[in-house]
Order: structure tokens, then sequence, then C-alpha cells
């Protein structure tokens, strides 16, 4: 029998350097979800990832959510992309949002990576913003918390604790109507600030600036409900059919009997689900990718004991779309759960904590996992490094 690889040497460690020297649990404890925080030189010396010009082309794909928001006197407009062209740079008030760049640059995707000291269960992406001078989306709020980089020129931020979340009526945004700010920051690039779901917030851009927004995933419980209750459709079985036999003559032949109601309600009652399904249903739910995510398969083409010989060499890792998660004995990629045994299930474990194994953790792969690999590199959940 295979020794199993061992995950905890594989997992890596929490990263500070993105909290100023703050370490992750203290940022936990004293304010995530809590209370904003201001960091100066997060990260320091930090650059725009991708230019004007990369960000305007990614806005121009239409496998890549964008919109552009602009005021114009006191009325906020937004349209959604793809854009094939974008206003001038001279032109006041416009922003431009680039939402999951991550799905789409490296750079992007390893920067949101740093930020894995919240589980990837609530880690969503990286939104780009580009705002010409003045530019920005007007007062609102989040339900979500976020952090909020600086990447290059400067933006004002105001936030304030207000418990009047009132919203501009017939706005295509979720703009605040009496937004009360009670602080004030400017941002230089390196610069992040934190804000914990529903504290509002303004960031006006002075002069050209880009602004990174690492935003995590809260689905309201309304979401999970209703998601819940598809999933258990395919487990439900309530195999007998309605039937009164004991049926009387009514007076009343519009009228929904209190008998029927009773035997219906008895047989729907019936349904039950236990922490198993919940336990499945949150792992397919939250690896689901989104709507807009598509996997481009590999323009090279393996066969099975090729592919093998060639992860035996370079490794593997997730692509940046996959999301893979595990609970228990199950593991759920990409929307899909299954079963492992033991090894198996500490092997891919360790891959979906780094999102790589290299080849050396490779070699002790099951028949079954290297099958599961190969599949996933034909769909292109995976690629080699």
């Amino acid at each position: 029998m295979k020794n199993p690889t061992p995950v905890s040497s594989a997992v890596p460690a929490t990263d500070s350097t993105v909290l100023g020297g703050m370490t992750p649990s203290r940022f936990l404890r004293d304010y995530w979800h809590k209370k904003p925080l201001l960091i100066r030189q997060a990260l320091p010396e930090f650059k725009a990832l991708l230019s004007r010009a990369e960000l305007f082309a990614l806005a121009a794909r239409d496998d890549v959510e964008s919109r552009l928001v602009a005021k114009n006197k006191n009325r906020w407009e937004m349209q959604n992309g793809p854009f094939a062209r974008l206003p001038q740079a001279g032109q006041k008030e416009w922003t431009l949002l680039v939402q999951g760049v991550n799905l789409h640059d490296d750079r992007a995707d390893a920067l949101l990576r740093r930020f894995r000291f919240i589980p990837d269960a609530r880690l969503d992406d990286l939104m780009i913003s580009y705002a010409v001078d003045n530019g920005g989306v007007g007062p609102h709020f989040d339900s979500y918390d976020v952090f909020l980089l600086q990447a290059e020129g400067q933006r004002r931020w105001q936030i304030g604790a207000q418990q009047d979340l009132t919203l501009v009526e017939g706005a295509p945004l979720k703009i605040l109507r009496d937004f009360a700010p009670t602080e004030t920051f400017v941002l230089d690039p390196g610069d992040m600030l934190y804000l914990p779901p529903h504290y509002a917030h303004d960031g006006v851009a002075l002069g050209p600036c880009m602004t990174y927004s690492i935003g995590f995933r809260a689905p309201t419980y309304q979401e999970l409900g209703e998601a819940f209750l598809d999933f258990m459709v395919e487990t439900v079985a309530l195999p007998d059919r309605y039937a009164d036999a004991d049926l009387r003559l009514t007076k009343n032949p519009a009228e929904i009997s209190k008998v029927m109601l009773s035997r219906v309600a008895d047989e729907l009652n019936k349904v039950r689900f236990t922490d198993e399904d919940i336990r499945i249903f949150l792992g397919e739910y939250l690896s689901e990718p989104k709507a807009s995510v598509f996997f481009d398969p590999p323009l090279k083409t393996f066969t099975p004991a090729a592919f093998t010989n060639a992860i035996l060499k370079r490794g593997i890792a997730l692509s940046r779309k996959t999301q893979m998660l595990y609970s228990g004995r199950t593991l759920f990629i990409n929307g899909e759960s299954f079963d492992a045994g033991r090894e198996d299930k500490a092997l891919l474990s360790a891959l979906a904590d780094c999102r790589r194994l290299d080849a050396a953790a490779l070699a002790q792969a099951s028949a079954d996992v290297l099958e599961s690999l190969y599949a996933w590199y034909q769909d292109g959940w995976i690629v080699l490094r």
C-alpha cells in the first residue's frame, strides 16, 4: 500500500505580507466582519499588474464581465460590456469596472491567492476599477467584505458606519441617498483599505487611477435555500399517487377539502434532508463555476500514457478558473463531487490546498487519480506546469 501524501506539509503558509505585517489571526480576530482597517503600504512599491491597454482589451471581450459607469451632471448612467470603444481619457467622471480579472490573467490570479488566509469557499474574485479624474461609482455599500488595493494613481475614500442605507430611487446603481461619511483617506499605490459588509463608502479618483477590489462570496440564505431545493429535486422519492377511495359527495364542488389538504401534507412531510445532503450540496454549490466561465481544452492532446509521463516530469496546476474544495471524504471540483479513499483523498486535498502538485507528489498517484487528472486535463480544469 502506498503511503498517503502528508497534506499538512503541502498546505501553503498564510500570507501576512498583504496585511502590513499584521498576522492573519489578529486581523480575523479584530477586524474581519467587524470594522474597517487602513493599511498603509500593504504592498510596498506595488505597481499595477495590467496596463490600461490590457485592461481595456479585457473589457472588449464577450467572456469578460465589464461595466462602464459615468455621471452626467447629477445623473448616474451604467452600460454593460463588452466595449469596442471607451470614452476618451479627457472626458471626466467615468469608471470602467472589469470583474473576475483573476480568471483571465496569471498575475491577477496570483495576487488574489495571497488572500487565502480567508478560505477558498469565501474568496470570490479580483475586480479592477479604472477611473479618470473625479470618476467613481457613487456612495454605496457592499453586502460582502472587500479589500480595496490602490494600484495606480490616487483615490480618495470617504467611509462611514451609517445605519440609513436607503438608496436613490431609479438609479442604475445602488447609490446611497443620504451618505454621511465620518472618515476620509487618500490612498497611494500599495495602500489598502479593508471594509466589512454594509459599511458605506465612496471612492473618487484624484486623476487617472486603478483600484483592485478583492471581494468575497456571501450568498443570501434565500439564494442558498432555492439552490438547495433544486439540488434536492434529484433525491426526492414519493412513489405513490394521490387516491381517495373514501371520497364522499360534496355540496361545494369548487372547494379543496380538508381531507385532501391533510393527505397531501402527510406525503410532502415525508421529504427529509440530512447533514450529508447539505454537505454535498454546499460543496457543489461553492465550487460551481459562474455562468460566464468557460474552460479551454488544451491545444496539444496527449494519450493517457503520454499524459502520465508528462506530469511525472513537470507536475500539474489547477486552472485559474477551477475551484476545488473538500469536506470529509468528499472532494468537489467545478460543481462535481466524488468520494475518495484515504490515500487518494490526501493527494487530491493537497492539490486543492496548494492548487498544484509537483512530480514527486504525483509519483504516488493511484490509477484512479491518474484517470481523473487526465479527464480534468482534457476539460481544461488542470494544466501542466
